[in-house]
């Protein structure tokens, strides 16, 4: 497989599944690691969402054959995720002791719910029980009702994939200096908590007294979202005391009133109100802009990829295919196709392996795991 990008060259061994791993070493991909997913027994294969640019072999690590494969795969790797509870991998002959005997600079990365040490290290979990466990779903929602759940992206993707896929680099710039691999515990509750250094902070303070009272939670009328009069929001983020004064001068509201104290927040909030619901969302965006208000059209997730701003910076695509990267000078990121088709026999194919050698490696368990979102 013949890549581009920054990470041109390296060679990644994804054993993980359902999202954090899988979208850690896409975006490794979209980067120009060459991928190599490895599949087998019930889980199946990862999201769909989370699959391109890779290829995709199915073993079974349950067998000596199948294990003596990904070992072969090891050997050309510089890059094992996996994504199992503490201990499983080590029962497939995939535990990083075991790998890193094959390629002793290995980057090892396990990507986890709680870790690999603790007294929950063991338990189930998903995005939710994590935020819960880290303060941040306490600070999240109304005052008078349930913590909001802000889909999976906190935990699974900022606390998990995002710091697995700096973890991974980070750990391979170091072997340039030391020439030794490592092992990385990624824990996505240590993630989130990570995120929550300033919010921690501000928790009991005037800024985040409780619950839906804090200032970025929407409890200031100048950090929210308006309805317009066709039924849909502007984003407001007029935190400074400039881009607040654009935004009351730019409504053709009168006499910019003090942001400040909280006293005169229902006042604002009710010129605010009554302001934005008199235009439509594409009239205000129209108005606003150019001016340095911090407002934005609150776009529905269809909508994005006709947003001018991001065709600019991206040309003609369509969100699922754009990557989620910088943009590189010199060696671009790109989003590569999403192949989903089984490889097996050719990847093992190249590493010298005879016909019987990957019949007898390859698994053909009919999956039960998620790996699309069920029609509800």
């Amino acid at each position: 497989m013949t890549t581009s990008g920054p990470l041109s060259g390296v060679t990644v061994l994804d054993m993980s599944r359902l999202a954090p791993g899988p979208y850690a070493t896409m975006l490794l991909a979209d980067l120009g690691a060459e991928v190599t997913a490895v599949g087998g027994g019930r889980a199946g294969l990862p999201l769909e969402t989370v699959s391109r640019g890779k290829r995709f072999v199915s073993l079974d690590l349950k067998s000596d054959a199948g294990q003596q494969a990904l070992h072969r795969l090891v050997a050309q790797a510089d890059v094992f995720v996996e994504s199992f509870r503490p201990g499983v991998a080590d029962k497939l002959g995939a535990g990083y002791d075991d790998l890193r005997r094959i390629r002793p600079d290995l980057i090892y990365c396990s990507v986890t719910g709680y870790g690999q040490g603790g007294p929950m290290r063991q338990a189930a979990g998903h995005d939710i029980n994590y935020l819960a466990m880290t303060g941040m779903l306490a600070m999240l929602g109304p005052t008078n009702g349930p913590p909001t759940i802000p889909l999976n992206l906190v935990a699974d993707f900022a606390g998990g994939s995002l710091v697995a896929a700096m973890a991974i680099v980070a750990a391979l710039f170091e072997r340039t200096r030391s020439g030794e691999g490592q092992y990385l515990d990624v824990a996505m509750i240590d993630g989130a908590r990570s995120m929550m250094a300033m919010h921690q902070q501000m928790w009991g303070t005037s800024a985040a007294p409780a619950r839906g009272l804090s200032v970025l939670a929407g409890a200031a009328p100048f950090y929210r979202c308006y309805e317009t009069a066709d039924g849909r929001y502007m984003a407001v983020g007029a935190l400074e005391p400039q881009f607040f004064a654009a935004l009351w001068s730019t409504l053709g509201l009168e006499a910019v009133p003090p942001q400040y104290p909280r006293t005169e927040w229902p006042r604002i909030e009710d010129e605010l109100t009554a302001a934005f619901a008199s235009r439509t969302r594409a009239e205000w965006t129209e108005i606003f802009a150019g001016v340095d208000a911090c407002v934005s059209p609150v776009l529905d997730p269809d909508e994005v990829g006709t947003d001018r701003h991001i065709r600019d910076r991206h040309g003609d695509i369509n969100d699922t295919a754009a990557p989620a990267m910088p943009l590189f000078s010199r060696t671009p990121a790109r989003a590569g196709s999403t192949d989903r088709s089984d490889h097996t026999t050719s990847v093992l194919s190249a590493l010298g392996m005879t016909a019987a050698e990957i019949a007898a490696a390859q698994d053909t368990t009919e999956p039960t795991g998620l790996t699309s979102w069920p029609d509800m």
